[in-house]
């Protein structure tokens, strides 16, 4: 337990965005987030705000830390549920706005996920051409890109164990189950993506103030009316990781900053590109760190 807590307990601007999620949602994500139960607080329609405001607070934690200093923003991107934490940092929608869809998504998602099982696992070192065949031979969906040796499958739990074998079989290095709720970023969350369109209807979007990289596409999201298409189909989409990085060193990326505590993103972006620079912020330390250390990003 204690997610976020430290954030909360030292940064002023990290805990007004935890007071404001607590107030945008009518219940206290925080105590939540810093004091369980556990189990609840990994509900789908718990966990997904909560990783939302983690990384959201420690982008506030380093604007608080940053003073005057530029860091030129050229792009912004997130992975899957963290495309709609960029959409916050873009301004396209504000915090409140952003944190109610975030939880409609996980309470759609786990109710899709409910209706019909499924799972996803990490492929790792296997040919992509090997492993589309392996998807129309079980049923499974390409759900997640990552980087050349990690590709992530998504579908029906007996499908999803067949797959995994045929990737052994065929090469695979390693096969891993992930573990989630449901089949993520596949056919299987249709009924979540109809719930979402119509909140994503109901929510005012504007202008991003600087490009968004789109998950399905990997191409940049300039307007208000882009985004909302992207998310239209996001949900059961493949994540395009891979080609999002890739985008943005095309556009003059050389720093990549990664929100949250977690650095997963970090290690990805790692992978795909060794000759640039990646930071994680996740605690006022490593905030104050980045503010310090600017001149060499």
């Amino acid at each position: 337990m204690g997610m976020g807590k430290e954030l909360y307990s030292t940064s002023k601007h990290a805990k007004e965005v935890f007071d404001l999620v607590d107030e945008s949602l009518s219940f206290s994500l925080s105590e939540l987030m810093f004091q369980g139960p556990a189990e609840e607080l990994e509900k789908t329609v718990n966990s997904q705000p909560a990783i939302m405001t983690t990384s959201l607070a420690s982008l506030a934690a380093f604007e608080e830390y940053r003073s005057d200093r530029e860091f030129p923003l050229l792009a912004l991107a997130g992975h899957s549920l963290g495309e709609y934490t960029s959409l916050v940092a873009a301004g396209v929608v504000d915090l409140a706005t952003g944190v109610g869809l975030v939880r409609e998504r996980g309470r759609l998602m786990q109710e899709a996920a409910d209706r019909r099982a499924g799972g996803m696992a990490a492929i790792i070192g296997l040919d992509h051409i090997v492993l589309d065949e392996i998807c129309g031979e079980t049923g499974v969906e390409i759900a997640n890109v990552n980087s050349d040796s990690q590709t992530v499958i998504s579908g029906e739990r007996i499908a999803l164990a067949r797959a995994m074998d045929l990737a052994s079989a065929r090469g695979a290095r390693k096969t891993i189950p992930l573990a989630v709720a449901g089949a993520f970023h596949s056919q299987l969350m249709a009924p979540a993506q109809k719930g979402l369109s119509r909140a994503l209807a109901k929510a005012v979007f504007s202008e991003p103030k600087a490009p968004i990289v789109a998950n399905m596409t990997a191409e940049k999201l300039n307007t208000a009316l882009e985004v909302k298409a992207e998310l239209e189909q996001q949900l059961c989409s493949c994540v395009q990781w891979k080609n999002s990085v890739n985008c943005m060193i095309d556009m003059g990326v050389s720093t990549f900053i990664e929100f949250g505590a977690a650095q997963v993103l970090t290690s990805l972006v790692k992978k795909i590109n060794r000759q640039v620079k990646v930071v994680n912020i996740g605690d006022v330390a490593s905030a104050k760190k980045v503010v310090e250390q600017g001149a060499m990003l």
